[in-house]
């Protein structure tokens, strides 16, 4: 069964000012005339209805124009995705978010923590084991290794973990063999937690990642393009970024798949469209539910969209700004205070090349940016957040 067209509305009749509009229009045009990006795409929506929709610039460094179908790759806006099957799975009483990860992954049952005392480094037991939950709201104690300098990152970075030559197994026994950066439980810090977890849910479901995102997301909520690799027939339609050097020393990206890859990253692996994203983003406007389609209970999908931190203690990450907490794989804003326009209760998150998307339950808003923009991942999300909110009448 095809799913339907999500619904269209004039801005004006769902509260967005089009005069203010006009103003985002005006200033991502500037950013893109800059040379911030070859080009972009704009999404909001109101009261479950696209209220603005609009692409700006070319597809990809010397055109040609960005076009409504364009297939970006959208990094770890993939952790919100492979967090909602996981969340079934729970709800299907085949997974529980107090389990610990070495159930289903042995090599993780006896983990150490790096520390430096008194300018040595060494290794100390885990507290306790590392849970799925602990997977779901990044409290696992791994790391991404570009961010930060300390041993531990450095270790994890030389361990080139996004290598797609390898299987994912094998980039798991060496992030199982190295130290965390924290304690289980003790710390917000952003890294491999959802690597991880795609691959529990590999285990428990007895499916590749891959199908099981078809079966429970994608199809359901009609994904068309969303994959682990753009075919041969649609790399007409993919986005590309402005030459960074970026991809070679982050060892974000260093292949151009164009067939299934060997690794499926949880945390990182996803090309998708705007439209594709919208009705991700739909369904979580809706509660968990598209129209008949419901993937998660009401009570699940708050669990995810609810801060689950408490007293945890943020690392000093730029992945979460002050202000919010964190649930099952989304940023939840707790209040006013931040550096973006939103207000409490909003969840969101976004990607390593730019792209973003947040929904605000109270406003029955949600708003998705879509450009491959690595230099300027949080600047140009910030203009965007900043002037989609202030459309709000």
């Amino acid at each position: 069964m095809t799913a339907p067209a999500l619904p269209h509305a004039p801005p004006e009749s769902v509260g967005l000012n089009p005069a203010r509009l006009k103003r985002l229009s005006a200033a991502m045009a500037r950013e893109i005339e800059e040379g911030k990006a070859p080009g972009l795409s704009m999404l909001i929506a109101r009261n479950g209805k696209i209220a603005f929709q609009q692409t700006i610039g070319a597809l990809k460094p010397g055109g040609p124009p960005m076009r409504e179908d364009a297939i970006f790759r959208i990094y770890s806006m993939t952790k919100p995705i492979v967090s909602v099957a996981a969340m079934t799975l729970v709800e299907e009483g085949r997974l529980l978010l107090s389990e610990p990860v070495a159930k289903y992954l042995p090599a993780f049952a006896s983990m150490t923590v790096g520390v430096e005392r008194d300018g040595k480094f060494e290794r100390v037991p885990a507290a306790r084991p590392i849970t799925i939950l602990d997977l779901m709201r990044h409290t696992s104690g791994f790391t991404y290794g570009f961010l930060g300098t300390s041993p531990v990152h450095r270790l994890t970075h030389e361990a080139n973990f996004l290598n797609q030559s390898r299987s994912m197994d094998e980039h798991l026994a060496d992030l199982a063999r190295l130290p965390l950066l924290r304690q289980p439980g003790e710390v917000w810090e952003y890294g491999h937690s959802t690597d991880v977890l795609g691959r529990v849910v590999e285990i428990v479901a007895g499916v590749s990642l891959g199908r099981l995102l078809e079966t429970r997301v994608f199809q359901p909520l009609g994904m068309v393009d969303t994959a682990f690799y753009t075919p041969p027939d649609k790399l007409e339609r993919r986005a590309e970024a402005f030459p960074s050097g970026l991809n070679e020393r982050d060892h974000v990206d260093p292949v151009d798949s164009t067939e299934p890859p060997r690794c499926e990253f949880g945390g990182t692996g996803l090309v998708s469209t705007l439209d594709d994203y919208a009705r991700f983003c739909a369904m979580l406007n809706g509660g968990g539910a598209l129209g008949s389609e419901r993937l998660l209970s009401p009570r699940g999908f708050a669990s995810m969209t609810t801060d689950q931190l408490g007293d945890v203690i943020v690392g000093r990450s730029p992945m979460l700004e002050p202000g919010h907490g964190f649930g099952l794989g989304f940023a939840v804003r707790l209040g006013l205070r931040g550096s973006a326009f939103g207000g409490a209760g909003e969840f969101r998150w976004g990607g390593w090349a730019g792209t973003g998307f947040w929904v605000s339950p109270r406003d029955q808003m949600f708003a998705i940016f879509m450009v491959q923009a690595p230099q300027y991942i949080f600047y140009l999300r910030e203009i965007f957040r900043n002037l989609a909110y202030a459309a709000l009448d």
